[in-house]
């Protein structure tokens, strides 16, 4: 592959500033701007000078060899002042050099792909980690990034394949009723993977909701507080608040990190019978919303008030306790805030329990076409031969949908297993 060159931290004024070259004559680049090249992963203070012997800059230059960079090549990283003009002058000196080019979006991660270095999901994983906004995020990204996808993938692989090796060594040397025994170990390591991809699937909703962030919705009467409410939560004034009633008209929301947990806050427009065809199309357009929301905090705007489509799961509470004198909330002085935070934060942590380490729609779906092709597969595992070739190409596409997920599997993995669990020929 051609050598690549690219800034590897944040463009702008900065402290430090990495400059990346990856590729065969990445060495080379690192000889030409600093005259030697330092032992591989041990960093050294070097001085940079481009073609025309000009000094750039003093960095700290450091070399990985093949097969222990991040992208699986020969890779230097400058460590240099992070200056616009420096960074300007670096990358200009290094794409002087030819057989250089700017590297394309991505294209580090690429080549670590397609290296070796990491998988698919792995890939995914870096990606979700650099947009993770909340701790939550940043955790489940890091179970991506450091192979569990991977790693569960690989033992559904093993277990698949060990069937796989048994069906296929049934098939070819056996033209009587498969021993009863034979059918166990097939069934066996199927039962399994079948139970922890349903596992994988169940846990779908809660792993979208952690990566994507949930929703909480304020709904309540006009005036019972709604929008001063979200304004205390969200520690600014995102709302517009006045006595008037019906000042909100359509849906506000708040991005907000609860105990780790991207929460996006919507206060909706207030509910009551109106005229008023824009307030009654945002009335509309909030109820939709909120029904759709993974929780609803319901505020009564007085003692008598009862909330109207409250189900069980929904928080109420009566709003402005401290005008009524009982218990509620008050987001004027701060009565009840934290117990509702601490509830939401509650709430919403038990529906994280048993998410899925699989995080995006691709994954789900190679998932529960895996799942179908192995019910299939199990269901022709009858005590006749007959059907056991059905059984093995159902075997063979669900090895196909997990080599989806992780980009790799090879025929030659059934052949070597048939070869190591089976003494043929002896």
């Amino acid at each position: 592959m051609e050598t690549i060159v690219a800034l590897a931290t944040a463009r702008g004024r900065a402290g430090v500033a990495i400059i990346r070259v990856s590729g065969d004559l990445a060495w080379h680049v690192c000889h030409a701007l600093a005259g030697r090249v330092p032992e591989p992963r041990q960093a050294q203070l070097m001085t940079l000078r481009d073609a025309h012997g000009d000094m750039i800059d003093q960095a700290l230059v450091l070399v990985f060899e093949d097969g222990r960079s991040f992208t699986g090549e020969k890779t230097c990283e400058f460590q240099i002042h992070g200056s616009v003009a420096v960074v300007a002058s670096m990358l200009g000196a290094c794409l002087a050099i030819d057989g250089v080019r700017t590297a394309e979006p991505g294209e580090f991660t690429r080549r670590a792909f397609l290296n070796g270095r990491m998988d698919l999901t792995e890939v995914e994983g870096l990606a979700d980690l650099i947009d993770a906004e909340t701790d939550g995020q940043r955790k489940q990204a890091m179970r991506v990034l450091d192979g569990s996808a991977g790693r569960i993938v690989d033992q559904w692989r093993e277990d698949l394949l060990q069937a796989l090796a048994m069906i296929e060594a049934a098939m070819d040397f056996s033209d009587e009723e498969i021993p009863g025994e034979l059918l166990a170990y097939v069934e066996a390591p199927l039962a399994r993977v079948s139970t922890s991809l349903r596992e994988q699937i169940d846990g779908r909703r809660a792993s979208e909701s952690v990566r994507d962030g949930f929703e909480v919705a304020i709904v309540g009467r006009v005036n019972a507080g709604k929008s001063t409410l979200l304004n205390a939560l969200a520690g600014r004034d995102a709302a517009i608040t006045s006595e008037r009633a019906g000042t909100t008209r359509d849906v506000i929301e708040v991005r907000m990190d609860i105990a780790g947990m991207a929460v996006t806050l919507i206060d909706t427009a207030g509910l009551r019978e109106t005229q008023d065809e824009i307030e009654r199309v945002g009335i509309e357009r909030g109820t939709a919303r909120a029904r759709g929301a993974d929780l609803r905090i319901f505020l009564k705007s007085s003692p008598q008030d009862e909330p109207q489509g409250c189900s069980p799961d929904d928080i109420v509470l009566l709003s402005k306790s401290d005008v009524w004198g009982l218990p509620g909330i008050s987001a004027i002085t701060g009565e009840g805030i934290p117990r509702l935070l601490a509830e939401i934060e509650v709430r919403l942590g038990e529906r994280v329990k048993g998410s899925s380490i699989f995080i995006r729609e691709r994954h789900f779906d190679k998932l529960s076409r895996a799942l179908k092709f192995l019910v299939d597969s199990q269901r022709s595992l009858t005590p006749t031969a007959n059907s056991w070739e059905l059984a093995s190409e159902d075997l063979r596409a669900a090895l196909r949908c997990l080599d989806g997920i992780v980009g790799r599997v090879d025929v030659e993995d059934v052949l070597g297993r048939i070869f190591s669990s089976f003494c043929i020929g002896k």
